[in-house]
């Protein structure tokens, strides 16, 4: 445990029906240096992925229904910071996906420039892939995107393992919805001028299948990252001021 007038790292793990694996991520999180505050936000399962969290030692905070994961995000940056009233500094924020298991514990390279002054925010570079199975067509879309928006090129631009200082995520605030959330808040923080970098990290989740429920997802992210996109890229957000102007 660390004291009061140093930084510090709160994992915050937004998770839905991640009973099997959670457990292992909460563990595997505790390890990581600087990690003093585990914070899991149970997103609407219906399984025990909150009571098995809670056991394995992390903080929980439950959502009655499924909100996404930027509300995830949220709930548990603010869960952080009303957990650290009376610290010198805030924490910074570890963001870790609930199904990492036991390789969350090689997420320490993501904290370290952010700890030492170095970025504002790290992304994830897996540097071991699964194989999924889709064609990265929300991939693209998001790598563009951002490319678009802000001339940077990312790697894996739709990775949820990223490590932020409190500034940089509250000057993102509000994130964007659900699984958007990703491609809004990097496009959001380089064009506030935050420093932005990718990690490569051995860490590894579930891969996607190719059944209809995994088809179903992709549909949603395709859809929640094209919104996120649309209201950052300029030619679209003129385009929607007029039509709301016109409907006013």
């Amino acid at each position: 445990m660390q004291d009061a007038d140093t930084q510090g790292v709160a994992v915050i793990i937004p998770a839905k029906d991640e009973a099997d694996r959670i457990a292992a991520t909460v563990k595997a999180a505790q390890e990581l240096p600087g990690a003093d505050l585990i914070v899991v936000v149970d997103d609407g399962s219906s399984d025990r992925t909150g009571p098995v969290a809670a056991q394995a030692g992390a903080r929980v905070v439950r959502h009655a229904r499924n909100r996404g994961k930027g509300a995830a995000m949220e709930t548990g940056a603010e869960a952080v910071r009303l957990l650290g009233e009376g610290r010198d500094q805030p924490r910074h924020l570890l963001f870790l996906d609930a199904d990492l298991a036991e390789t969350a514990a090689e997420a320490a390279p993501l904290v370290a420039p952010v700890l030492a002054g170095e970025a504002d925010m790290t992304i994830a570079a897996f540097s071991s892939t699964v194989k999924l199975g889709g064609h990265g067509f929300v991939v693209r879309l998001s790598r563009d995107g951002i490319r678009r928006a802000t001339g940077w090129e990312a790697t894996q631009p739709l990775n949820g393992q990223r490590c932020l200082t409190r500034a940089a995520f509250d000057a993102a605030l509000p994130l964007a919805a659900g699984f958007g959330v990703e491609t809004g808040l990097t496009i959001d923080l380089l064009r506030k001028g935050f420093r932005v970098a990718e990690v490569e990290v051995p860490l590894a989740h579930r891969a996607t299948g190719t059944d209809w429920r995994a088809q179903l997802h992709r549909g949603r992210q395709f859809r929640d990252v094209a919104r996120a996109l649309a209201v950052r890229e300029p030619v679209v957000a003129e385009q929607l001021a007029r039509l709301r102007g016109r409907r006013t």
